[in-house]
């Protein structure tokens, strides 16, 4: 069952596994996808592409106090409920962009999708793949609020929430990777690009260069100034990376 809400809608893809589901804008369909942090870090990127597009956004259940059943407790069963949630809408040429754990999400996602439903594919430091000599590093929150914040000042989260972190080690295992998706990233043959902070401490660099060197034709973009949301920490230079890239794809 779907409920609509203002500014999206709520459904139940499996018995007991409530999904919600941000939708804004019109036009050629956007799937966004969160990492870590939680919808909040991907708030630009919605609304950047929402002038121009119809953008999905899902919370991945275990984020923002949703619930997550324990059985819920793999990549492969987010992949598996948004790759139906593309089918369900009949969403055809999807532009999936996914950030840290949401562009492994996307990345596999593009691996497999029989259906044809994906036209492109964008990704942000991100992880998934084993790459030897490189090792991921989830971001933590320090305790206390940022510095210069004081008790009952609202300050931005600097890093997952306990509760999102253990929905990320339950995801993502202790290995924080699949050893095989650097061969299945073989099989994409849509248009991708790989943006990454030159900064990025959680997900280096030379990560994701090996990471869009396993996607054929893919594009790599390195923002200077950046860490590891690009977006975020340099909006400008990576904005206009990525709307390059869709213009060079006839987006």
């Amino acid at each position: 069952m779907t409920t609509h809400l203002t500014g999206g809608f709520t459904l139940e893809p499996y018995p007991g596994l409530p999904l919600t589901v941000r939708d804004v804008g019109a036009g050629r369909p956007v799937l966004v996808l969160h990492g870590g942090g939680g919808p909040a870090t991907m708030a630009g990127v919605v609304d950047h592409f929402a002038a121009t597009s119809r953008v999905l956004a899902p919370t991945h259940p275990g984020w923002e106090d949703t619930p997550r059943p324990e059985w819920f407790s793999d990549v492969g069963d987010l992949v598996e409920t948004y790759l139906d949630l593309l089918d369900d809408h009949d969403l055809r040429d999807v532009l999936v962009i996914g950030s840290s754990f949401g562009g492994w999400i996307a990345s596999e996602m593009t691996v497999r999708d029989r259906g044809h439903r994906i036209g492109g594919l964008i990704i942000m430091g991100a992880f998934g793949p084993e790459v030897e000599g490189h090792e991921v590093r989830f971001p933590t929150a320090p305790p206390g609020p940022p510095p210069g914040e004081g008790p009952g000042t609202p300050a931005p989260r600097r890093g997952p929430s306990p509760a999102a972190l253990q929905a990320l080690v339950a995801y993502a295992g202790p290995s924080k990777s699949d050893p095989k998706l650097l061969y299945r990233l073989a099989r994409v043959t849509v248009p991708a690009l790989a943006v990454w902070g030159a900064d990025d401490t959680v997900v280096p660099p030379d990560f994701g260069r090996a990471y869009a060197a396993a996607i054929p034709g893919a594009r790599f973009t390195l923002i200077p100034g950046a860490g590891h949301l690009p977006t975020r920490e340099a909006p400008e230079t990576a904005f206009a990376a990525i709307d390059d890239f869709l213009a060079s794809i006839g987006r």
